[in-house]
């Protein structure tokens, strides 16, 4: 089909005389020899990946699954052309030779649109996996013959073969509307591309995130028992002594530099050159103590000999890596997307040796960090109506005595539409926390200010609890009304808030403000 345009749509291209896939089977010449992937005889599926002509023949790109599922590719020449996206059957006839088949019902790439399934106007996503360089019309203008794997829609993981003017990257991201003459109008990827990638780092760090408190736990027993070397220790006592105690959350000046060594601010920090800000950095520590941990592996465990490397990739923040790692799996970036983020305490292996453990549970504890703050982007946006919402989400391990309390904190700003006369401008500000204090057990509070005047409601899960907080209810909002705080609706239940779309709470909120 006539793919991606500029503002009009491509022309349609010529017809070409060439036929679009293998008749049956067909023996294909490799570039460089098998070197022991497949015996005589032995067979594999493969997927054509790109296609071009040389001469008399065509030279085929094969991407190639073996049994145990590695995968490869391998370069081979063909008498005729097989068409981008076809799947195959290759079976090794020599070191240099292999017989194609293509497979029943195989993934062969579209090349039309079936309106009734995409209607005008739909919105397509999709994955650059390959592209061709060709020369068409009399004037040999350059296009690309590009090959696409659908994210998004009922035709999604269906591969599209596409034309255009634009040099696509392979690997890139993009977004299309269809349009009425099988063809798709390009939108600009901006913050559509932001959005798509969020969603699938969300779902990738979310998989890997472990809670703080299984990391903290494990660090307390290493540092009451364990011989470490002086660097380590070093790192695990600043790591600790950064830690805010309940006395410096309710200082506002504690609070407010709390927030900002959360790690939430990290990128941003390094960005700007504020290298000084960055050793009470929670986030940083993590790091530094992982650069730490490395050198202290044993070299005959399996994980430095093999994973170390892998799980320092897990471990350091990096928005790009694994863009689409994760595929399909919504729950996860749903998930993700909840308010708290569950806890998840991650199993040591049998067998596997205390710095191991602790190396990934530092990793997965820096996962839950970024989770945190790819939720605050995929949470920041501009409404339907125009207001800007911006969310910070993000977790304080609180020390409480002898023991490390993870204290969820999300603030969400709405400001109004710029383009509304001040008088009609409002910023209307939002709080969420999660904890679980002994012995009050797992607590929520949302609350929300609005021209001055306090909402807030809590949840208990102990009933114990409830009846304690209810008791002291018109105490704490006789000292809001002390500080110059008008107090609205102040209210204790027993459970956890509900959630969905909207929740009783802010479905209040938004009567009250309309």
């Amino acid at each position: 089909m006539s793919e991606i345009s500029s503002p009009r749509p491509l022309p349609p291209s010529p017809p070409s005389s060439r036929p679009n896939a293998v008749a049956a089977d067909l023996a294909v010449k490799l570039l460089q020899p098998l070197q022991g992937l497949l015996a005589s005889g032995e067979t594999a599926k493969a997927e054509v990946m790109a296609l071009k002509e040389v001469a008399q023949s065509f030279q085929l790109l094969l991407k190639l699954t073996l049994e145990n599922g590695r995968q490869t590719t391998l370069e081979a020449s063909s008498s005729r052309p097989i068409t981008q996206g076809t799947a195959l059957a290759v079976t090794a006839l020599s070191e240099t030779r292999l017989a194609l088949a293509v497979l029943a019902g195989g993934n062969t790439a579209l090349t039309s649109l079936d309106l009734e399934q995409l209607p005008i106007g739909t919105l397509l996503q999709g994955k650059v996996v390959a592209r061709e360089q060709i020369l068409q019309g009399s004037a040999q203008q350059v296009v690309y013959k590009v090959l696409v794997n659908l994210l998004n829609t009922p035709l999604a993981g269906s591969k599209l073969s596409l034309e255009t003017p634009l040099a696509l990257p392979v690997g890139s991201l993009l977004s299309a509307q269809v349009q009425g003459n099988q063809s798709l109008s390009f939108l600009p990827l901006s913050g559509r591309l932001d959005q798509l990638a969020l969603n699938q780092q969300l779902g990738t760090q979310s998989n890997r995130q472990g809670s703080l408190e299984g990391l903290f736990s494990a660090l307390q027993g290493l540092r009451n028992g364990a011989e470490m070397s002086e660097g380590l220790r070093t790192s695990i006592d600043k790591l600790f002594g950064t830690l805010p105690d309940a006395a410096q959350l309710s200082n506002p000046k504690g609070l407010a530099m709390a927030l900002e060594n959360s790690g939430i601010l990290l990128e941003s920090k390094l960005l700007g050159g504020q290298g000084q800000a960055l050793p009470t950095d929670l986030k940083a520590n993590l790091l530094r103590l992982i650069t730490q941990l490395l050198p202290n592996l044993s070299t005959g465990t399996p994980l430095a000999a093999a994973n170390a490397g892998s799980a320092m990739a897990v471990a350091m923040p990096a928005l790009a890596r694994d863009l689409l790692g994760s595929l399909g799996k919504a729950s996860s970036r749903q998930q993700a997307l909840n308010f708290p983020l569950p806890s998840r305490l991650l199993q040591a292996m049998e067998g596997e040796a205390d710095l191991e453990a602790l190396l990934k549970l530092a990793a997965a504890a820096i996962s839950r960090l970024q989770t945190h703050q790819l939720s605050s982007l995929a949470q920041s946006q501009v409404g339907p109506d125009g207001n800007l919402l911006t969310t910070w989400q993000l977790e304080l391990p609180m020390r409480n005595q002898q023991e490390l309390v993870p204290l969820q904190v999300k603030i969400q700003r709405d400001e109004g539409n710029p383009q509304d006369k001040p008088e009609k401008k409002e910023t209307l500000w939002k709080v969420e926390l999660a904890f679980d204090l002994d012995p009050l057990g797992p607590l929520q509070i949302q609350a929300q200010l609005s021209h001055g005047r306090l909402n807030s409601q809590l949840w208990a899960e102990h009933s114990s609890t409830v009846s304690l907080i209810d008791a002291e209810l018109d105490n704490l909002r006789q000292r809001l009304n002390a500080v110059g705080v008008q107090v609205g609706e102040l209210a204790c239940s027993q459970g956890t808030p509900p959630r969905g779309p909207r929740t009783t709470l802010e479905q209040r909120w938004v009567d009250e403000t309309a």
